[in-house]
């Protein structure tokens, strides 16, 4: 028996030197899946890089905060920062502002039916969706986003709790696993959803990585992969990329070290696929073929 792995690149037309960092990535066996920013400044080269390697999962990576509505900001003004034309600029300021009730379950369905849309008019047959922050943490969220894959067809979504499993690794320091640990204590609300309970919208057993993420290096990735159980499905999430001017262009903290991670996943994962049986890769695509982990 072996676990079912989806190792998820997000930010996925971001960039260009994160396309192509994608790119080299599935071509070299080590990446299944990758999540598309509809509003990323290099969205059209990564849908010419998506239709050129079908084999690629693509879903879409819907952003909330810190980025550029699919939507005229007089369409979803909830979501919308002090400037009047973009999102809030941190997740501190979203889930304030979710928290307190300013933002619409409205707005965000809305949002979210502008950006599939815009991935689905580019030929993009979306496999998932995740949010940007893994702001579907908050039920707020979740709700709305799965009444809209309802809709469109849509059969999978990220399940942004890390597994019990890693809360004893240390590749974390001890501030981010108490933030992992309050933000775990969702996962129930999460789980209940209707379209999850009876499998309209599927999801994994949970996502590896999220701790991990600005620490995915070797050492980290051999501890995460070598604690995987011997059964189940889950996702590994990553933020591969090159670090150039590009990148310097945009705002993100993940700057030098999505290059660690780029190399971190060619060094480390050939040597634990070529075990038998230990891992099995696929994409979301491919989840309805595993048992459905219980809910």
């Amino acid at each position: 028996m072996s676990s079912h792995l989806i190792i998820n690149a997000d930010d996925f037309g971001l960039t260009a030197g994160i396309n192509r960092s994608i790119a080299e990535l599935h071509r070299a066996g080590v990446l299944t899946s990758a999540t598309l920013m509809a509003t990323g400044a290099a969205f059209d080269d990564a849908v010419a890089i998506s239709h050129a390697l079908p084999s690629l999962g693509v879903g879409c990576h819907v952003v909330f905060t810190d980025g550029t509505p699919a939507s005229s900001p007089a369409s979803v003004p909830s979501l919308i920062g002090p400037d009047g034309k973009t999102f809030r600029p941190s997740l501190l300021d979203f889930v304030r502002a979710l928290m307190s009730g300013h933002i619409r379950e409205i707005d965000i369905e809305r949002e979210t039916e502008a950006q599939i849309s815009r991935l689905q008019q580019a030929g993009i047959s979306i496999t998932h969706v995740d949010t940007h922050k893994h702001t579907h943490l908050f039920p707020g969220v979740t709700r709305p986003l799965l009444r809209v894959l309802e809709r469109s067809g849509i059969t999978a979504i990220r399940d942004p709790f890390e597994p019990p499993f890693l809360q004893r690794l240390a590749h974390a320091g001890l501030k981010r696993r108490l933030q992992i640990g309050l933000l775990n204590r969702l996962r129930p609300s999460f789980d209940r959803h209707p379209q999850l309970q009876t499998r309209t919208v599927l999801t994994t057993n949970g996502t590896v990585g999220v701790s991990a993420t600005g620490n995915l290096n070797p050492e980290t990735l051999s501890e995460i992969l070598a604690a995987l159980p011997a059964s189940g499905a889950y996702e590994l999430v990553c933020h591969p990329g090159y670090n150039d001017q590009d990148l310097d262009r945009v705002t993100t903290r993940l700057r030098a070290h999505r290059e660690i991670e780029m190399q971190s996943l060619l060094s480390i994962l050939p040597t634990v696929l070529a075990q038998p049986d230990r891992i099995r890769l696929i994409h979301y695509g491919e989840l309805s073929t595993v048992d459905a982990p219980a809910r």
